[in-house]
């Protein structure tokens, strides 16, 4: 299921679509008519049983603990999940821990106090966070995959064959929580005549709007380099297709790390081999956070205008309209459309924003 990437900001929240109703209750025209109040009070119950039941798990384990044996309070690092439990790595060591009922749900990627404890430490208070990947799940609602990302690694492959509009949905995504994003186009060494074109015009495209684009390959070690300087400092994410090489990529930067590639199908499609998001230390400095859960961006959560203000090179002409309520769909005076005209915007974005806008339409979004 794709992966949402979100601003931690609580009027976007309240802008999250309406939940769908509950596994087995869908129809195929329940996306189109409102739920009734009796649906969305369900909806609503069912969800509040789960969160009680979840909290009273988790805070069961912690109430029973000795508040004497605990130690000091000290800061760490949220690194993956084991169930109930999770895993906290400070000065260098890691250490499982439960965590209060009243913090919520942790995620990869938070930075947390904790004290230390036998056999098991507990999380206290989480620090806010800078980031947040997120998914909705099967009721609608966001739910936080990975906290704290720095840098979006989108990356592209000759095959399956990369498109412009994808590419732009992950920057756009990317843009919108404040993760910076960078164009990887993997597997260089397999660019051919049929795609060589294709490839010089998205990698033309994407450096003229500013962002930083590398190829590289897996297989002959072209560009690694450059790649992991690039990475140094910052909590990262590899996103893109399936097949497109991130396992590859991964094993490459973490020799250490012993993660699957997924195989190749003959339709040029790829398979997830991860399975909880964990957070891993490169060599050479930074850290990478893998797992599909982090992979993909969808946009269900994004209003029409969001989508425009995180196209960059549109900023400088939003407002600029001669109506207000301008469309950009070829009115008289539109900003959006001179730009088009004077080059200051390519068609090939263009194009992608409409198909963006299009798809906030749609059920999937």
């Amino acid at each position: 299921m794709p992966v949402i990437a979100t601003k931690i900001n609580p009027q976007a929240r309240r802008e999250q679509p309406a939940a769908s109703l509950p596994r087995g209750e869908h129809t195929p025209c329940m996306s189109k008519r409102k739920l009734t109040r009796r649906q969305n009070w369900r909806i609503q119950k069912i969800q509040e049983e789960r969160q009680a039941r979840a909290q009273r798990k988790q805070s069961g384990p912690v109430e029973d603990l000795d508040e004497n044996a605990l130690g000091a309070e000290q800061e760490g690092l949220v690194v993956t999940h084991f169930g109930t439990l999770v895993l906290v790595e400070a000065n260098g060591e890691r250490k499982r821990c439960h965590f209060r009922s009243n913090l919520g749900s942790l995620v990869t990627g938070d930075q947390v106090v904790w004290r230390d404890g036998s056999p098991y430490g507990v999380v206290e208070a989480v620090m806010p966070r800078r980031s947040e990947l997120c998914r909705p799940d099967p009721y609608g609602d966001l739910k936080t995959v990975a906290a704290n990302i720095d840098r979006a690694l989108i990356v592209i492959a000759p095959y399956p064959e990369p498109h412009f509009s994808l590419v732009d949905r992950y920057l756009v995504a990317a843009e919108a929580s404040d993760i910076t994003p960078a164009l990887v186009i993997n597997k260089c060494d397999a660019i051919d005549a049929r795609i060589v074109d294709k490839i010089k015009r998205m990698e033309s495209l994407y450096r003229s709007l500013g962002y930083w684009v590398v190829r590289v390959s897996a297989e002959t070690g072209e560009g690694m380099d450059a790649l992991a300087d690039y990475l140094k400092d910052f909590t990262s994410v590899f996103v893109g297709q399936s097949g497109v090489g991130k396992s590859s990529l991964t094993n490459y930067l973490l020799p250490d790390a012993d993660l699957r590639v997924g195989e190749l199908s003959e339709r040029q499609t790829g398979s997830h081999t991860t399975t909880n998001a964990e957070l891993f230390h490169f060599p050479g400095g930074g850290q990478l956070i893998d797992s599909p859960g982090v992979r993909e961006f969808g946009l269900w959560h994004m209003s029409r205008d969001q989508v425009l203000e995180n196209f960059i090179e549109f900023r400088p002409h939003l407002g600029h309209c001669k109506f207000r309520d301008c469309a950009h769909q070829g009115e008289p005076g539109c900003a959006l459309e001179k730009a088009l005209e004077s080059g200051e915007i390519s068609p090939q974005r263009m194009s992608s924003c409409e198909q963006i806008l299009d798809s906030l339409n749609s059920p999937r979004g």
